[in-house]
Order: C-alpha cells, then sequence, then structure tokens
C-alpha cells in the first residue's frame, strides 16, 4: 500500500509555454520532498502539453492529466478530488517558488493548528523576470479578514497553503465565478479558522499581459463584489466594498503610462537602475508629452539609489 504525501502541489496549465517548465522545475526543486504535484492541462493550444509530458516522464512526484478547456474552478476541483496529502499548496504555470516555500508554510501549519490557510510575502518580477519589489502582506487574521471583507485579496492565491479538509469542509471552489473565485474561497475558509501570511518572501510573482489578472479586470472586480456580499450575508454584517482600484494596466495609453511609472519607481526602489530605466522609456513612449516620464527617467539614469533591504 503507497503512503500518501504530505503536501499535494496543485497546478492548472493553459498555455503557459514560455513560463512553464520554470515554473514546475521551481517546486521539483523544493527543500521539502514529500509532495505530489498534480498537474490538469486545461485544453491548452500551444506546446505546454508536450512540455509537461517530457517533465512527468523525468519525476515520478508528477501526476499529469489533461483535459478539454473547463475553466480555472472546474479544474482547480478536479485536483483538489485527486489530491491525497492532508496539505493543499496552489502554484501557478507562470511563476517561480523559492527552494523552501513549501518547507516554510509547513512548518507554519504544523505549529498552528488553528490556521486553514497561509501565504506568504512574495517577489513581483515582469515577464523577463526581472525584479520590481517585494510586498509583504498582513500576516495577522483580523487584518487579513477585515481588508478581504472590503474586496483585497491580501492573501495571494498563487503561493498559498491550505489544509485538504478545511477546504472540502467549506466546499472547495465556487465553480459559479468566471475568473479564479480565490477571495470567496479565502473567506469561506476565514469562517472555520485563522487565516495567515509569512513574513518570508515564498516566490516571484510573474506580471506579463496573458495572465488572468491582466486580461480580465473587470469581471475580477464583479466577482470580487459578489464574494463580499455572499460573505456579508453569511455573517450577518454590512459590509463596505472599496477594492475597485485596477492593480494592472489597461489597452489605453493613460493606463499603460501610469502602470509603468508604478513599475519603473518600484524598480528604481529596489535598487534596480536598468529596469527603471526600461520602465521610464515605456512610460514615455505610452505618453512622451508628461513631464513624469522624463523625470522618471533622469532620476533613474542619474540619481543614487536608495537603500534597499529585500
Amino acid at each position: 500500500m503507497s503512503i500518501s504525501p504530505k503536501v499535494s502541489i496543485l497546478m492548472p496549465v493553459y498555455n503557459s509555454e514560455k513560463y512553464l517548465a520554470q515554473a514546475v522545475e521551481s517546486i521539483l526543486n523544493q527543500t521539502f520532498t514529500d509532495f505530489e504535484l498534480i498537474i490538469v492541462n486545461d485544453g491548452s493550444t500551444d506546446k505546454s502539453l508536450e512540455i509537461l509530458k517530457s517533465l512527468a516522464i523525468k519525476d515520478k512526484r508528477i501526476c499529469l492529466m489533461s483535459q478539454e478547456n473547463k475553466g480555472i474552478a472546474v479544474t482547480r476541483n478536479r485536483m483538489l478530488q485527486k489530491a491525497q496529502g492532508d496539505l493543499i499548496a496552489v502554484m501557478d504555470s507562470d511563476d517561480i517558488a523559492l527552494p523552501q516555500r513549501i518547507a516554510y508554510q509547513v512548518e507554519f501549519l504544523d505549529n498552528n493548528p488553528n490556521t486553514v490557510c497561509v501565504g506568504g510575502a512574495f517577489e513581483l518580477v515582469d515577464e523577463k523576470g526581472r525584479l520590481l519589489t517585494c510586498l509583504h502582506p498582513a500576516t495577522d487574521n483580523q487584518k487579513i479578514q477585515e481588508s478581504m471583507l472590503k474586496g483585497h485579496t491580501c492573501i495571494h492565491h498563487a503561493c498559498v497553503m491550505y489544509r485538504r479538509i478545511s477546504a472540502l469542509k467549506v466546499g472547495n471552489y465556487a465553480e459559479s465565478f468566471t475568473t479564479v473565485g480565490d477571495l470567496d474561497f479565502f473567506l469561506r475558509l476565514g469562517e472555520i479558522g485563522d487565516l495567515a501570511n509569512m513574513e518570508e518572501i515564498l516566490f516571484k510573482y510573474r506580471l506579463h499581459s496573458k495572465s488572468i489578472s491582466e486580461s480580465k479586470q473587470i469581471q475580477q472586480t464583479q466577482d470580487k463584489i459578489e464574494a463580499c456580499e455572499r460573505a456579508w450575508k453569511r455573517r450577518g454584517i454590512q459590509g463596505h466594498f472599496e477594492a475597485t482600484e485596477p492593480w494592472r494596466p489597461g489597452l489605453d495609453r493613460i493606463s499603460q503610462h501610469q502602470f509603468m511609472l508604478k513599475y519603473g519607481w518600484w524598480a528604481f526602489n529596489s535598487r534596480q537602475r536598468k529596469t527603471a530605466v526600461i520602465y521610464a522609456l515605456k512610460s514615455i513612449q505610452a505618453l512622451p508629452f508628461k513631464r513624469k516620464g522624463w523625470k522618471l527617467l533622469a532620476c533613474s539614469m542619474f540619481k543614487p539609489l536608495p537603500n534597499y533591504q529585500k
């Protein structure tokens, strides 16, 4: 009789050929090794399935499945049904897990039995893997829950670990949401236990134009409002939704300009001078006659870099 792994890591894949091998290898190279990696190819039309087959041959911890395109929520629930581990870790197919990510989270949940779900800090990188900034979300349950009830998803789903029994208890992922539905899932988990984030940086989250967050921002906001309204009703409270500002650029020049400025200043404050110059030029390209882009370019080229601690 085979012994079930401690952790089941779930990776849905859809047209991720550019970053897929790096994402999978970052899991296979974890310092914690008692896991299964469940991957579902959700109807990819690029070379993702070929890449996955070649990787699965090399490591028996990979459980590879393929299906017609079903969408993210259906795919995650299928993987949860397949999972054997007591702990479930989520990994996106375009991100990079740092080597001790799984070990840190397993230790945290083992030491905090009242916590049902834990995320962590992370680096934001662009499509080329260039560092933009590091984000450290709230770590304690009360602040996390208060923020989520306003629509802020302050646990990053791409680096989350939760207890399988807890996910089953709250009914897994709601398939009525057309985007990820992670906020709804976390709010329901928060009703049966504590939520947390680790202070340690656990992974690198990649910003690129083909990600769900950028391509479906309007629908995501609608799903977040619906998730909050459901949670307010379940908890018998009168809530206030405030997470209306997009955190990804749109297709218009004003939005492109604003976000290129933001990324550029992030990079500059992270002591990434070359990256800051790149995004200064991108902001100027979007709106050449705006002074802010030229100011960023001048600072990126000539101003001393600030002190920065990772």
